[in-house]
This record gives C-alpha cells, structure tokens and sequence, in this order.
C-alpha cells in the first residue's frame, strides 16, 4: 500500500515570501519549502496495482493548458482549543476546480475510493499542537490575513506519495503531469 494525493507544487519565490509569515506562534509546527503544496486530490492508502492504473488515468487529467492561481488571505481549521492547521487560502478559480475534479474522476476510474468531500483549496502553512494558545492563533490569523500572492503559473500538478514519520509527512514526486 502506498499514500497518494496529487498536489500543485509551489514557487521559490512563493514559498520564501511564506516563510517569513512562519513564525512568531509558539506550537505552531511550521512546514518547510519541500512540504508546501496545493493538493488538487488526496487518495489515501492504495495497492501497488490500483496505483499504476491512477498514474495512467492522471493522464486524462494534464489538459485544458496552464492557468493561474493566487493565494488570498489565511485562516484556520478547528475552532479554539481544537484548532488543528493554519492555511493559506487560494482564490477560487474554475480552471482550478476543474483539474482537481479530474483528479478525482481519475481515481473513480481507477477503482480507488474517496472520501466525500467538499474541494477547498489552501496551503497548508502549520499544524498546532494542542496547548497552541487560541488567542496567539487568531492574532496570528489577523496580522497575515492580506497575505496575496502574484499570479502563480500552473502548467504542470504531481503525483505524490507520502510516508508519515515523526518529524511530520515526507513527500516524494511520484510522477508529474504537464498541462
């Protein structure tokens, strides 16, 4: 079994310009450049078998061309003492939404199942131990909140695999697709 999600990689300069916001929230665990991505899909634990037959269904979905994304404000998952992440959000945009359902028609054509839920695209920036003061967290959340990026190209998304481990999930690029 493998861990697989397909994900938007993120800029250098994108992921320099949100390390410098990564900081001043103590049990807050930040994420490093290498884990910073938008993930258009998560997959969950799959057989080697079903993996091969998503990676060729992915291919489907590389069309349409590239578009652009920007990220727009951040916010938090969980309320109070039961805040979990702090995200930064992506504004909407339909070329976005369309690939990340092609991601999942891919996985529904390669007989992997998915959870049922709504696709909210962000950029995982944190996740917050449990004793992360909820006060810290919502002044951190209002001192970034105009955070905005330039306009991002998107001509390519990946399929990754990811392994949980102590220090947090290591990513590895499986396979990439160019739109």
């Amino acid at each position: 079994m493998i861990r697989l999600f397909t994900a938007l990689s993120v800029p250098d300069d994108v992921a320099e310009t949100l390390a410098r916001r990564q900081t001043g929230l103590p049990g807050a665990k930040w994420r490093g450049a290498e884990q910073l991505h938008i993930t258009l899909a998560f997959y969950g634990e799959v057989e080697a078998r079903r993996a091969d037959d998503l990676a060729v269904e992915l291919e489907r979905a590389a069309t349409g061309g590239p578009f652009e994304i920007a990220l727009a404000g951040v916010g938090a998952f969980g309320e109070g003492h039961r805040t979990q992440a702090l995200w930064a959000g992506v504004e909407p945009n339909e070329r976005l939404s369309v690939l990340a359902g092609r991601c999942r028609s891919a996985a529904e054509r390669a007989a992997v199942v998915l959870e049922r839920r709504d696709y909210r695209p962000h950029l995982t920036l944190a996740y917050l131990k449990p004793h992360a003061n909820p006060d810290r967290i919502g002044a951190w959340i209002a001192g970034h909140n105009l955070l905005r990026s330039p306009p991002i190209r998107v001509d390519r998304f990946g399929l990754y695999s990811s392994v949980l481990t102590h220090d947090g999930s290591h990513y590895e690029l499986e396979r990439e697709y160019i739109l």
